[in-house]
């Protein structure tokens, strides 16, 4: 996420998947504790992470701002036979239903701090009792690295303003770390990212 919309269906004409049709490394190491219920996500893109959660069981909702990236989405879904659900939406806009969801992912998801942390807020109580939030993003270090993220501090986030927002969770892991992200053309190299997998108390 993060620019207009129009920098995002540019982006997401070009041939091919930005970011890859391989799930996030981290969505995939902690899928296990995701449940095989309803999942949402957001800032999905060209639909990597939702087609994977579909083709683990889960029935997945993905919303995205660029209606280009999201018929990219449903095209791989088509290709690996699961159906996702996809919603043209502004996170600044969309209604998140409290205790609807299983799940909530949020990858890469970079939008002005002022959309983030009330959105935020709508993902804790959107999180049935027992649901799993997971986010990886950009770190507020990234400014550092160039591989790849908005250049605007603000987009970029720190473990303090994550727990801050999502007061109400559980943590059962919250980090900062450098990693090698390897994410289509888009993402790629040493990066310093934030890592979140939290439980909404029963």
């Amino acid at each position: 996420m993060g620019g207009n919309m129009m920098d995002w269906d540019e982006r997401y004409r070009e041939p091919g998947y930005a970011y890859g049709t391989i799930p996030n490394d981290f969505i995939v190491a902690v899928s296990e504790r995701i449940p095989r219920g309803r999942v949402l996500s957001l800032a999905e893109g060209e639909g990597r992470n939702a087609v994977y959660l579909a083709t683990l069981g889960c029935t997945v909702t993905a919303v995205d701002s660029s209606a280009v990236g999201l018929r990219k989405a449903e095209a791989w879904a088509a290709e690996r036979n699961v159906a996702i659900t996809t919603v043209v939406a502004d996170l600044a806009n969309f209604k998140i239903e409290p205790e609807k969801w299983d799940g909530i992912v949020s990858c890469y998801c970079h939008v002005p701090s002022s959309i983030r942390a009330p959105l935020h807020q709508a993902v804790v109580r959107g999180l049935k009792p027992g649901g799993v939030f997971v986010l990886e993003a950009f770190s507020k270090e990234q400014l550092a690295y160039d591989s790849g993220g908005p250049k605007d501090i603000d987009m970029l986030m720190s473990l303090d303003d994550l727990k801050n927002e999502l007061a109400g969770l559980e943590f059962i892991r919250a980090a900062t770390l450098e990693r090698d992200v390897r994410e289509g053309t888009r993402h790629t190299g040493l990066a310093s990212v934030v890592q979140i997998f939290a439980v909404k108390p029963a």
